[in-house]
């Protein structure tokens, strides 16, 4: 738990907004990136931004259905456009034709819905002239990139991205959530190196930190500064355990698309089902972490109708079982193979990944549980002891292992994305 801001472990699930100039193309929110854009070509976005459909009530009654506490927006993207009023510059939503501050009615919207607010900057900025060209700029392959670099001053780009921070940290009231992106430094993308490489010392991670702790102290801060956040990120992969950062285990929150691209990807049909969606949220939850699960948003505003059934199916499922999520993590014991265990105090909760054919034995338990139910119904599930010299016979299971608790289940799959069983522990276990 991250002691200054309980509420992060205790909501465990929250929806990321990538929304930026990016989802014109619509061809990934790395577009410029990939496809080599200079700034000068990459204008035309700007000029046709326009997005009539804006509405962040919708996002933000489609993130509470989906049954997610908080919600995390771009506010500027490597891309460096930005969709405040920033002061600083005028690469901005308030010069487009859409001319609205669109983070203030983000943060109005979440907060009439009571959702935490969170904000992701990006340290990149490709747009800016001070930003020095990289490995991972838009321009990196031109033959002038280094005589380029010689006008350019990464200390006035510092500047403006502290000075743009701090205009987001103080200009829309109390900001629960900041999640900047990214530094590779070291090899630390995707454990390879990149050319002109930037980190702590580019951004003025430490200066940067503290100013951003002292205008929110009770904000959570990620760990993508090159320096120690309040919690881990892993990025489109699920930890196979608990994570560990220098012994210690920490919070963390695993940041995953619906279809493999952040920004709206028109042609990118790689959704995954929902059933696949609330197990990662599971099997998060079951190692001690959260899940941010990202959508992209149109050209125009609205989300796409494909991420709105996705989100329609993880909140029809979280309608049912969502006290097996909020504020509940590990379990001492041991699940069975295709299952996933979380606690919230008195309360195990077995997630079963594959329905048996009637039961299912869990090792350690016995004893320790008075009552089961399935989650869904909260219909009764029977508790049984196959123990001592018990042989199995024609129609009779023989024994388990001493200390294993045995279910009785229906035939039937309950028609739920996941199966929850919801077992009541006796007093002290």
């Amino acid at each position: 738990m991250i002691s200054h801001a309980p509420w992060f472990t205790e909501s465990r699930f929250g929806m990321f907004v990538h929304w930026g100039l990016y989802a014109l193309p619509a061809r990934h929110e790395w577009v410029m990136n990939r496809e080599r854009i200079s700034a000068p070509d990459y204008e035309k976005y700007f000029e046709h931004f326009d997005p009539d459909l804006y509405d962040p009530r919708e996002w933000a009654r489609a993130a509470k259905d989906a049954g997610m506490r908080y919600v995390v927006l771009t506010t500027k993207h490597h891309e460096g456009f930005c969709l405040w009023d920033s002061a600083l510059t005028d690469y901005k939503s308030t010069k487009t034709p859409c001319g609205q501050d669109l983070v203030a009615a983000y943060v109005d919207a979440l907060r009439e819905e009571g959702l935490k607010v969170g904000f992701y900057h990006s340290l990149l900025d490709w747009h800016h002239p001070d930003f020095t060209i990289d490995g991972f700029h838009p321009e990196r392959d031109d033959p002038e990139a280094q005589r380029l670099n010689e006008g350019r001053d990464m200390a006035r780009y510092r500047e403006y991205l502290h000075g743009q921070v701090r205009e987001l940290l103080t200009n829309y009231g109390t900001i629960d959530y900041l999640f900047f992106d990214f530094s590779y430094a070291d090899a630390s993308e995707n454990h390879r190196t990149i050319w002109g490489s930037k980190g702590r010392e580019a951004w003025g991670s430490e200066e940067l930190l503290a100013m951003v702790r002292e205008l929110q102290p009770q904000i959570v801060v990620n760990d993508r500064l090159d320096i120690p956040g309040d919690f881990a990120t892993p990025e489109q992969y699920q930890p196979s355990g608990p994570m560990i950062v220098n012994g210690v285990q920490v919070p963390w929150e695993a940041c995953q698309t619906l279809n493999g691209s952040w920004g709206y990807d028109r042609d990118n049909l790689d959704y995954k089902s929902v059933d696949l969606l609330v197990r990662m949220l599971v099997d998060g939850v079951a190692k001690g972490g959260n899940l941010l699960l990202n959508v992209g948003p149109t050209a125009r505003g609205n989300f796409d109708p494909r991420a709105i059934e996705s989100l329609k199916g993880i909140g029809e499922w979280m309608r049912l079982h969502s006290r097996s999520v909020y504020g509940a993590g590990e379990a001492p014991w041991t699940p069975p193979g295709d299952a996933r265990y979380t606690r919230r105090g008195s309360r195990l909760y077995l997630h079963l990944f594959a329905w048996p054919f009637e039961y299912v034995h869990l090792p350690e338990l016995a004893g320790k549980v008075e009552y089961a139910q399935l989650l869904n119904d909260a219909s009764e599930v029977a508790l049984l002891e196959l123990s001592g010299d018990r042989h199995a016979v024609t129609t009779a299971q023989g024994a388990q292992p001493d200390g294993t608790l045995t279910l009785k289940l229906p035939v039937q799959r309950p028609d739920v994305a996941v199966p929850v069983v919801e077992l009541f522990l006796k007093p002290g276990v």
